[in-house]
């Protein structure tokens, strides 16, 4: 009996092995959308083209990213999770080796592109081979490690790539996934299961391409997503470059569930939101992507736009949030698995709001050691949050349902955290504008604002990321809505789950009288 109790308390070590694998697919594929922000300013210069060219860089692997996640499911049944995250590995080594040797804005733009195309399958795949491995009774415990270069990666990302730019070059940022790649690829090879994901068709036929919907969802959920994006960088709905692209997007996606509604087995599942359960997890993991990636970048900003500091040390003032998340990712996944995603996630929200209250009211002068706690608090909330909330996704799952599921989850993640970065984006621009009377200063770099320019508008800086983090707790507190349901619905399962124990044994002693 010693053996089954080890095994409840943690994961099983073929698990552990998958999830090895999974966290370093991960890591490069989550760290590569952060990684090339600090650079942005490099390349411009190096390759001779302006920002508005080279951002690009960034837009289009984001693009890239969001169009291909619809097709991994079906693409995980086909050729199996195995197959499908080598071959997304090794394109992302190719073409991050591509990237490093670009000659020009340009083809380093299209390179980016088809690393996006790669990178993007490369976190869905993991998470359903998991998932899928782990079981439903195990995803707090599987989605806390599978979390932790998600949360992580916008806290490390602008560190490690400054260190790179700042100490070798601009290539570097792409050259280091070539190592970690190859490891990945070792490790899959010896680690991953060979059989094909198990999704909802006939076992043993091959699953069917929902082309139409592909066509559908793909274009729809980039459109929707560069939309957004440009929302934040212009602060206003009126260019056609806005609201044309969010508009396509919209009605493309609708047009993907009135199609996914009407055949059996369409590209992701959509039906899954008609359970209350599911439905709940998937707002929540909405919610919380818009507020984690919106706040992620205020983060650095207030530190270089506000208190003058460099780049490198912002974002080394911004990493207490990941030891944070390390710490509220490991104690909210055990949680989870003993009394559920709701109450986990409704706890974690708490302490992301007590977090943020810190920077809600922040100055020009708030003390370095305040924010640094405000910081690991807000981490350990998030850490508590995100993942406990996909796990409670998860958990109300089929395992058959897994593979349609999963890019589902991921894309409704996505697509918040581009809303959440247009929202917060537009609000602090707006006052900025308000407090100061214009741009911010040093947003292009602080270093290069003299001291007494900047003294004299820090307080009404900080006042500005003050007022854009009440958005961001406005954010948080929506969140608490789909979670309280979450919790309901998970309250009703487990009453459930009681009576039916309770019952089995007084039926079986009728049977044995």
């Amino acid at each position: 009996m010693a053996a089954p109790r080890a095994q409840d308390t943690g994961l099983p070590p073929e698990v552990r092995r998958i999830a090895v694998v999974v966290v370093v697919g991960a890591i490069m594929s989550i760290l590569d959308t952060t990684i090339v922000n600090v650079a942005l300013e490099t390349l411009s210069r190096e390759l001779d083209a302006p920002l508005s060219t080279i951002q690009w860089v960034a837009t289009g692997y984001l693009l890239a990213l969001s169009a291909v996640i619809p097709l991994t499911g079906w693409a995980a049944e086909r050729v199996g999770a195995r197959r499908v995250w080598m071959g997304a590995v090794s394109a992302f080594v190719v073409t991050s080796a591509l990237c490093g040797i670009a000659w020009s804005a340009e083809s380093l733009i299209v390179f980016r592109v088809f690393q996006g195309l790669a990178g993007g399958m490369i976190m869905p795949v993991g998470m359903i081979t998991l998932a899928q491995a782990a079981g439903p009774q195990r995803m707090g415990r599987v989605m806390s490690v599978v979390g932790l270069p998600m949360l992580l990666a916008p806290v490390l990302g602008p560190v490690l790539g400054g260190l790179l730019v700042e100490h070798l070059s601009w290539r570097w940022i792409f050259f280091v996934n070539l190592p970690v790649g190859l490891v990945g690829l070792v490790l899959a090879a010896r680690l991953l299961p060979h059989e094909r994901a198990v999704g909802r068709g006939v076992p043993g036929a091959v699953p069917r391409l929902d082309v139409v919907g592909l066509a559908l969802l793909s274009p729809g959920v980039a459109a929707l997503v560069f939309g957004l994006s440009e929302f934040g960088t212009r602060g206003s709905l009126t260019p056609v470059v806005v609201w044309l692209p969010v508009l396509l997007g919209v009605a493309a996606i609708v047009a993907f569930v009135l199609h996914a509604l009407r055949i059996d087995f369409a590209l992701v599942e959509v039906r899954l939101f008609a359970s209350r359960g599911f439905a709940a997890a998937g707002a929540t993991v909405f919610l919380v992507g818009a507020g984690l990636f919106g706040s992620m970048l205020l983060l650095p900003l207030y530190y270089q736009v506000a208190r003058g500091e460099a780049p490198f040390d912002a974002g080394l003032l911004v990493a207490p949030q990941g030891i944070g998340a390390a710490i509220g990712m490991n104690v909210g996944g055990r949680l989870t698995d003993r009394i559920g995603a709701g109450r986990v996630v409704l706890g974690g929200l708490a302490l992301l709001t007590l977090g943020t209250l810190v920077f809600a009211f922040v100055a020009a002068d708030t003390p370095y050691w305040l924010l640094t706690l405000g910081l690991v608090v807000r981490g350990i909330g998030l850490g508590a949050t995100m993942m406990p909330a996909m796990a409670g996704a998860y958990a109300t799952l089929q395992r058959e349902a897994i593979p349609r599921a999963t890019p589902m989850l991921n894309v409704v993640q996505r697509v918040g955290g581009a809303l959440g970065t247009a929202i917060l984006t537009v609000v602090l621009e707006n006052q900025i504008e308000s407090q100061v009377g214009g741009a911010a200063p040093g947003a292009g770099g602080a270093g290069a604002v003299p001291p007494a320019a900047r003294e004299r508008a820090a307080e009404p800086l900080a006042a500005a990321f003050a007022h854009t983090y009440w958005w961001a707790l406005a954010i948080g507190a929506l969140a608490a809505l789909p979670a309280l349901v979450l919790a309901r619905e998970e309250g009703r399962a487990r009453a459930a789950r009681d009576e039916s124990s309770a019952d089995r044994p007084e039926t079986g002693a009728v049977v044995a009288a």
